[in-house]
């Protein structure tokens, strides 16, 4: 388990570390001006977009989550962040066309800029973890491109926060209480 999960948090970061910084300011910026947020991702893709979208809530943003039965329609005003390690998840790439279509902007974030989906997006974030024989053993499909997602999204929330005037008492008074 510590091999794993030394290998994973390496590769983690070194995937972060190549991360366009111009990119991430153009994430955080479009963020700040859409006037809907919605986020789409399938399976363990879509598992971090819903992460980084309660996050979005907490500091309270309008967003929704393609697919969900109360997400509605996407207007010309829009930002739509889409979350496809190979960048060519069939469903996300449709996604992307139509919101182009609209006029809204797309955010992908994507290990594969010059895939269908970096093609059909305005704003390309490329994580790209390594692809070499360990990976197989340690971390089987998507899992370092997800973990440095997760991390990568995440990471952005100060950012936002900064920018948003707010800390984590505003987000707190808007966290989900469970009873």
């Amino acid at each position: 388990m510590k091999d794993t999960s030394a290998y994973i948090l390496n590769e983690v970061k070194t995937a972060i570390e190549k991360v366009d910084d111009s990119k991430v300011d153009e994430i955080v910026d479009a963020i700040i001006a859409a006037q809907t947020i919605f986020i789409y991702g399938v399976g363990r893709s879509g598992l971090v977009g819903k992460s980084f979208a309660v996050r979005l809530v907490q500091m309270g943003l309008d967003v929704h989550f393609v697919g969900d039965m109360t997400t509605p329609i996407v207007e010309s005003n829009d930002l739509v962040i889409i979350i496809s390690n190979t960048g060519e998840t069939m469903s996300a790439v449709q996604t992307a066309n139509i919101v182009r279509r609209i006029g809204a902007k797309v955010v992908s974030v994507t290990s594969s800029a010059h895939s269908k989906l970096g093609s059909a997006s305005n704003i390309i974030l490329e994580i790209t973890p390594c692809r070499d024989e360990q990976r197989k053993k340690y971390a089987p499909l998507g899992t370092l491109f997800e973990v440095a997602t997760l991390i990568m999204m995440d990471s952005l929330v100060p950012m936002l926060m900064a920018r948003l005037n707010q800390n984590e008492g505003s987000l707190r008074r808007r966290h989900a209480i469970w009873v």
